[in-house]
């Protein structure tokens, strides 16, 4: 079977974090990233990213507020 001939499969739940937190430190292989392109469905990916980021912007305010509190 060449590559075109081969069934698209979806990423798995772990493999779209992996993806996602590639993503956000801005490394990918492009193997991960051909797989993400060809079985990925985009709303997943952004639905990650949007986590990512509430997530991310929620931990920093703790740390900064935790690091005003003892100052």
């Amino acid at each position: 079977m060449t590559d075109e001939q081969k069934p698209v499969k979806k990423p798995t739940f772990w493999q779209v974090v992996s993806s996602t937190l590639a993503a956000a430190i801005g490394v990918q292989s492009n193997k991960n990233r051909e797989r993400d392109f060809t079985g990925g469905n985009i709303y997943t990916y952004i639905a990650a990213g949007v986590i990512f980021t509430v997530v991310f912007v929620v931990i920093m305010i703790v740390i900064v507020k935790t690091v005003l509190a003892n100052v």
